[in-house]
């Protein structure tokens, strides 16, 4: 059953190894530290997911990037509660040992072992579950100016953020989560009231430009269209569950249905597959936590572990309501080397052919080019988008530095394979100064222009010919907040005052191609088009009260965009936000 499931999810992004992954695999032993605490870990205990906007992922990032951790997968998250707790465990000795000089790391350990501990060392059973209060919070948002919200066309002023609603003027999101396990059954609950007012958005010339002469879909004023914020847009004010997914463990694999987050790649400020700048999409998921060996080959791979998902996309309207699937799978040939491959897949619409299984399997095992009377037609395998990540820790600086790099490509087997068609997002990351233990430095690049297919009007990177609002999900892009035919990157500068708090410095650019945004709707040449955009961020993180339970996170942005196409010269936004959260030490409900 196992190696069936692992057949399954693998194929579409391991099509060389087919018949190698039909070989009985084995769980990795990892070893095991009789000096510091051992969590409850079997293999017939459910766990559910850590959100990726929790501290929990920068914290580990920077304990990877200082030489440990060395079972984590960066480009499979988010990771459950139980596999952090493994991590963990597997480097409990070596993390004791290196104490004395290292006590950032034991610093680090100890504040994500603390946190994850007491989640798992409680069995339970179906008739005895066990539910606690994950976090309760609320962010209040002030906007002076006119911020960005279409990544899809002229950029994003908030990025990351779930798809969340936000507008000029006061703007608030309360919420608070639950975890639940009963043996193999886990339950994560997150719900949220989001408030934005209303605001108006572009002009009906604007909107029906974008829409015809980009997308290239004819526009109608009386439909709305959620990647084209156009006319008067009404305040929200409504509930949302951000994350609700059931779990079950099953041979190592994790299968759920649900809304959870996906991260897929090493990057910290992007990725080209799928990241959390949308909300999550409603899917069904099979998740390997056990990483797993394939007799012969992995003596050159290593271990393997993958992910696949399939779900439906909202807020298209060309086709309506297609779908989408992902694959992926990664391994790591050394403990400072991991590599993964990837495909993400929407097929389907009303309008174009139906959601079957059998155009499911069609897109599912689609790795030749086709006509385009086949994309046209009932046999159309889908928009199809491959991707390839890497990290590594460098030689001789194992402990400092980690470069690492995401990429995709549209209709082509892979990056490697096309690298001249690719998108690229390299980045590297040291973890520590020298002389200077709490400081770190990050800086990412990301391009969707490829050299060998600019001036394509952004109609080659997330949109297709047939799915023309490409890789959306309710009007955000689920993948790169860099959008299509762009150019950018940040950086962040970060004095970590512990694990858990930090004081940080964020600067972020995007500039889309001339061939993209003209200058004006009216002006077909490419002089002086495009877009420019600037963020400058200061975050500060502390934890307040005797026990630490309560955090406050406060952050100002200020923006500033040149945009031709939307507004006449230089503009610029302020966004001052202030959120306190409080963690209430694994409260149990019941």
């Amino acid at each position: 059953m196992r190696a069936f499931l692992r057949i399954f999810a693998a194929a579409a992004v391991c099509a060389v190894i087919p018949a190698a992954h039909a070989a009985t695999a084995h769980p990795i032993p990892g070893p095991q530290s009789s000096d510091l605490p051992s969590p409850y870990l079997t293999n017939t205990e459910g766990s559910t997911y850590v959100p990726m906007d929790s501290w929990i992922y920068p914290a580990l990032d920077r304990l990877h990037a200082m030489g440990y951790l060395d079972t984590a997968y960066l480009g499979l998250r988010p990771w459950t509660r139980l596999e952090i707790a493994q991590m963990l465990e597997n480097d409990a000795a070596k993390i004791q040992l290196n104490a004395n000089k290292d006590p950032q790391a034991l610093a680090i350990y100890e504040a994500v072992w603390n946190n994850i501990e007491p989640t798992v060392g409680h069995p339970t059973t179906l008739f005895h579950p066990r539910t606690v209060l994950g976090r309760v919070y609320t962010q209040i948002r002030g906007i002076g100016g006119t911020p960005l919200r279409d990544s899809f066309h002229l950029g994003q002023t908030i990025i990351n953020d779930y798809g969340r609603p936000y507008a000029p003027g006061f703007n608030n999101y309360t919420g608070f989560s639950t975890r639940t396990r009963a043996g193999r059954f886990a339950l994560y609950f997150r719900g949220e009231f989001q408030h934005a007012p209303a605001t108006t958005g572009y002009s009906q010339a604007l909107a029906q430009y974008l829409s015809e002469d980009i997308d290239v879909i004819t526009y109608d004023p009386n439909i709305h269209y959620d990647d084209l914020p156009a006319g008067q847009l009404p305040a929200s004010d409504y509930f949302r569950l951000m994350e609700a997914n059931l779990s079950y463990h099953l041979l190592g694999n994790d299968i759920s249905i649900g809304k959870t987050d996906h991260w897929l790649g090493p990057d910290k400020g992007t990725v080209m597959s799928w990241s959390n700048n949308a909300e999550d999409i409603y899917a069904f998921q099979i998740n390997d936590l056990q990483p797993f060996r394939i007799p012969i080959l992995s003596l050159l791979t290593g271990p393997f572990r993958y992910e696949f998902f399939v779900g439906s996309l909202k807020g298209h309207t060309y086709p309506n309501q297609p779908w989408v699937h992902m694959e992926k799978i990664s391994f790591k040939p050394t403990r400072n080397l991991e590599m993964g491959f990837d495909r993400t897949i929407i097929w389907g619409g009303l309008g174009h052919e139906p959601v079957t299984w059998h155009t499911f399997w069609q897109s599912f095992f689609s790795f030749q080019n086709v006509s385009a009377a086949t994309k046209f037609s009932a046999k159309d395998p889908g928009a199809r988008f491959s991707s390839f990540d890497f990290n590594y820790r460098l030689p001789f600086v194992r402990n400092w530095i980690t470069l690492y790099c995401d990429s995709l490509v549209h209709d082509d087997v892979s990056p490697v394979d096309a690298p001249r068609r690719a998108s690229v997002a390299p980045g590297i990351y040291l973890s520590h100064f020298p002389g200077l233990p709490r400081l770190s430095l990050r800086v990412e690049a990301v391009s969707t222009d490829p050299v060998s297919n600019r001036l394509q009007f952004g109609r080659f990177m997330e949109w297709e010919s047939i799915q023309r609002q490409g890789t959306t999900n309710k009007g955000f892009t689920f993948g790169s907040w860099i959008g299509r035919e762009n150019k950018g990157g940040q950086a962040w500068l970060t004095w970590h005052f512990s694990p858990k708090e930090e004081a940080q410095f964020i600067y972020r650019r995007d500039k889309a191609s001339s061939a993209f945004i003209p200058r004006k709707i009216d002006y077909t040449a490419f002089l002086n088009g495009g877009t420019t955009q600037n963020d400058f961020t200061f975050s500060v993180v502390k934890r307040l009260l005797p026990d630490k339970s309560l955090e406050l996170h406060a952050w100002v942005q200020y923006e500033n965009y040149l945009i031709p196409i939307y507004k006449t010269g230089t503009q610029s936004d302020t966004t001052a936000t202030v959120q306190f959260t409080w963690y209430p030490h694994d409260k149990k409900l019941f």
